[in-house]
């Protein structure tokens, strides 16, 4: 699946579990993840989505793990089978798939 597909899949299921899949940019932030999620009850993830198979940069990785290091929840997210267990993971809190 195209991750474009996947990011709409996402954002839409987000959505649907009352919640806003913000698209993330920071300016001379490069390698952020993709989406900011923010779900009812003040629970905030972060998502970098990827085409099946494919890996996050060595960039993006070391924003997921200053983003880690900081205690934020952040996901990588390639199979839309998955969608449900990254939003339920964000929704507790980051506790893990």
């Amino acid at each position: 699946m195209l991750e474009k597909k996947l990011e709409e899949k996402f954002r839409v299921a987000v959505s649907k579990a009352g919640g806003k899949a913000y698209k993330f940019t920071s300016p001379g932030n490069d390698g952020v993840p993709d989406r900011l999620v923010v779900l009812p009850g003040g629970c905030i993830g972060f998502v970098e989505l990827k085409q099946k198979g494919k890996k996050p940069t060595p960039l993006q990785n070391k924003r997921i793990r200053e983003l880690r290091d900081l205690g934020c929840t952040v996901h990588v997210l390639d199979d839309p089978a998955n969608i449900g267990a990254v939003i339920g993971s964000i929704a507790r809190g980051g506790q893990a798939l």
